[in-house]
């Protein structure tokens, strides 16, 4: 498969595929239900509801009596599929997630938007970037973070069909599609690009980035591996370790701290079965600030350039 297919076809925020993955699962499955915290239009909840109002709850601003409803939603059969902000999907509902979800391995669906710095105006308060390390750790919550409206379309169909808490992250911004007609399965990494010379892991917004960056870095004669991790957990470790153990070198990219990401994920991989050198493009132990989504990214090392440098520097 020639990697130049992937090529933007538009422009979609990570939000709309999610949107329409929820609505299309909740047609196939009577048990899906929605709950939201007062943000319907924000996480593209209200096809959903319209089609469905008896299955659809608006909680209100009270995320952790949201939470609480989707548990005991899940304790009599129904699917639940939560929605707000990453921030306030995680942090602010960390207990009730903990103590009445991840504990009982109830099958709730945390839908969370607006993850990272690409929220942009709305400020630190609202761009959370620790949200995938607290939420992996969480013994047997399945983490999906997609890289575009396409995949975060397909991520939403497919988690209806997945026993067991879920945490799915998407974002505000318009971003490239070029996942179209590329499979996804839970778990699974998507190969993008073969190469030789360095195995690049990407998620989220980050695998676009990384996939300018492998064009540029192909000008210069440098071939790069590109792999879409778009599950942190449960990690796809047998094609993470067949790609280092072919390039010995690794760069991980995500829209996150550095701290308990997907970077921090593969280097327990590596520490345990293929030592090798790794460089993070991720936010460095840092909270974000109001402005707009692309600025913020080049600020905080998040850049296109900023993957071409990590390349350049893990090989020396």
């Amino acid at each position: 498969m020639s990697w130049d297919i992937f090529q933007s076809t538009k422009k979609s925020a990570t939000r709309n595929g999610f949107g329409e993955g929820f609505l299309e699962a909740g047609r196939l499955d009577s048990r899906i239900v929605g709950l939201c915290a007062d943000l319907v239009g924000s996480l593209k909840m209200d096809a959903f509801e319209k089609e469905f109002p008896d299955r659809f709850f608006q909680t209100g601003i009270s995320e952790a009596n949201m939470i609480g409803m989707a548990a005991g939603m899940a304790t009599v059969g129904k699917i639940p599929y939560t929605g707000t902000f990453a921030n306030f999907s995680t942090g602010r509902v960390y207990d009730q997630i903990r103590q009445s979800i991840a504990y009982s391995d109830k099958n709730v669906k945390i839908c969370a938007s607006h993850a990272g710095v690409t929220l942009g105006e709305d400020g630190a308060t609202h761009q959370i970037l620790e949200d995938i390390g607290l939420m992996k750790m969480l013994p047997g919550m399945t983490v999906i973070n997609p890289a575009d409206a396409h995949q975060t379309k397909e991520a939403a169909k497919a988690i209806a069909n997945w026993n067991g808490p879920v945490y799915l992250r998407f974002g505000r911004p318009d971003w490239p599609v070029f996942l179209e007609n590329q499979p996804f399965e839970i778990g699974k990494g998507l190969v993008l690009k073969e190469g030789i010379d360095v195995s690049i892991f990407a998620t989220g917004h980050m695998l676009w980035q990384a996939l300018e960056a492998c064009r540029e870095l192909e000008k210069q004669g440098i071939d790069c591996e590109l792999i879409n991790i778009h599950t942190i957990k449960p990690l796809d470790v047998d094609c993470i370790l067949k790609s280092v153990r072919k390039t010995n070198k690794v760069v991980s990219c995500e829209e996150h701290q550095r701290n308990g990401g997907l970077g921090d994920s593969i280097a327990q991989i590596l520490v345990q079965h293929h030592p090798c050198r790794q460089e993070y493009v991720a936010v460095n132990d840092s909270f974000g600030e109001s402005g707009k989504p692309m600025e913020l990214l080049l600020k905080y090392g998040l850049g296109v350039e900023d993957v071409v440098k990590a390349v350049k520097k893990v090989l020396g």
